[in-house]
């Protein structure tokens, strides 16, 4: 079940908001939760227990790591938190990267093994990275032992946020987990921002994408340059859409659950660098791998060549954390290289370069970041990237390439715009108005969006979400 979908919206979550909503508030957590496992087990039926197992060992191991710091015994402490996160990455692995790794071992050493086939569960690396930041809190000293299961396996299955992110930090929900207040003004603002999430995902998101699928479905070699341009562009808009606006919902769903979470995406791509580019792009990812694995590591407070190491090491991570594909190691080292070379090389001559030309910059870094990252594959990177300048004897441009220019013109305007913080700034100016025309303008241009957005699920044939896979 997927948040842009009919069901989901006009089932699951209303009834889901009644019994909430009605019920007293020592047992919200628990219709929180038994929601939450209905969500997760609408999709997932078989690998529900795999989530139970997750509440169940991580709860208990933190406890155990909670007697271990009050009785001052720091090497069982230490042997309980080594052993827990193993347990937790060795899930995440097995899941995520078995396949990858037969793969490598055939590869390297011309053997045949077999390897089966094993669905990935849904969300895994979200709930995995969420299970992780508490025990390693808890291990730090950073977070008092959550005691009461119920509220903990809230936390990790809640279905707002189960599947797609944004990452939260259990610091960062803890109070609220015991203490929450829901009011109408907060009900109604999840509902804006659920429906502006909706609307980015079904009429944006949903529409360029075809574009991208329809353009890449041809053999690179028989693809104009430009046409490949128009395609990769079209998943840029694509990815953002569908990510944010997922994130957006999330947020909108947990506000109507009297949560606040943190903001998953600040509009990337207006950035000036590839620096500013990851404070705004899956900020909760770029928070986690920042706190723990990065600080840890030494941060930038080391010597040069250990600095560079440690960037290298988030970033091959990261890479390997969206996939089990060398593309994905690619893209993750693409961005490393990046990075390191604005901190070390030309940070500071960038800077005072005009904001226009820096704009143009990080435009090209994260299309060249895309292209890595929808490619299957490395040598089908380098196809597409032959593609994209010619290199296959491609034409520059064909028949195709004007058809799709003429046919997504606007959508792609209007997704250049809507990247923007200006459709937003208006929204919420309009909003806060005093007035009561500007406020009741924004509310029915709300409206228009869910209705478009339901009109569209109707005869939807095409509703994928891109980052199921993670």
């Amino acid at each position: 079940m997927i948040f842009s979908s009919l069901l989901f919206i006009f089932i699951f979550l209303p009834v889901t908001l009644l019994i909430y909503y009605i019920s007293p508030w020592k047992i919200k957590n628990f219709v929180l939760l038994i929601m939450s496992l209905i969500f997760y087990a609408w999709g997932e039926p078989v690998y529900i227990f795999l989530m139970m197992f997750s509440i169940v060992f991580n709860y208990f191991s933190a406890r155990q790591m909670g007697v271990h710091r009050q009785l001052r015994q720091q090497h069982h402490l230490k042997i309980c938190f080594v052993v827990t996160v193993a347990v937790n990455l060795a899930i995440l692995g097995f899941f995520k990267y078995y396949g990858f790794l037969i793969q490598n071992i055939n590869g390297i050493f011309g053997s045949s093994i077999k390897a089966a086939q094993i669905a990935l569960p849904i969300g895994i690396s979200f709930y995995t990275f969420q299970t992780l930041s508490y025990i390693i809190d808890v291990y730090w000293g950073n977070v008092k032992v959550q005691k009461n299961i119920i509220d903990f396996g809230a936390y990790i299955t809640m279905f707002p946020q189960l599947i797609a992110g944004p990452i939260v930090r259990y610091k960062d929900i803890a109070a609220q987990l015991k203490h929450r207040t829901i009011t109408f003004a907060g009900v109604s603002d999840g509902v804006s921002w659920f429906i502006r999430g909706l609307g980015k995902k079904v009429l944006l998101a949903n529409n360029i994408g075809m574009l991208y699928d329809t353009v890449f479905a041809i053999a690179a070699s028989d693809r104009a340059a430009l046409t490949t341009w128009l395609g990769i562009i079209a998943y840029t808009f694509q990815i953002y859409f569908d990510f944010s606006g997922y994130s957006d919902m999330a947020i909108g769903l947990g506000k109507m659950l009297g949560f606040e979470f943190v903001k998953n995406f600040d509009y990337p791509y207006i950035s000036g660098s590839a620096t500013e580019f990851w404070r705004r792009w899956h900020i909760s990812l770029s928070t986690w791998f920042r706190e723990y694995v990065y600080i840890p590591m030494g941060g930038n407070r080391v010597a040069a060549p250990r600095h560079i190491l440690n960037i290298l090491v988030v970033w091959l991570l990261t890479g390997l954390w969206h996939g089990a594909s060398w593309a994905f190691v690619l893209w993750g080292l693409f961005w490393a290289v990046l990075l390191l070379l604005e901190k070390y090389i030309y940070g500071r001559f960038l800077e005072r370069l005009p904001a226009a030309i820096r704009h143009i910059y990080t435009i090209f870094a994260f299309i060249f970041g895309w292209l890595i990252f929808t490619s299957s594959s490395v040598a089908g990177f380098g196809s597409n990237l032959s593609s994209m300048f010619g290199g296959l004897g491609n034409a520059f441009a064909d028949a195709g390439t004007g058809y799709f220019f003429r046919t997504n013109l606007i959508l792609l305007l209007i997704c250049g715009f809507c990247s923007t913080p200006v459709v937003w700034k208006v929204f919420r100016k309009s909003a806060r108005s005093g007035q009561l025309l500007p406020r009741v303008i924004t509310a029915l241009c709300y409206l228009v969006i869910f209705a478009a957005s339901v009109a569209s699920l109707v005869n939807a044939s095409y509703n994928p979400f891109l980052y199921f896979r993670f």
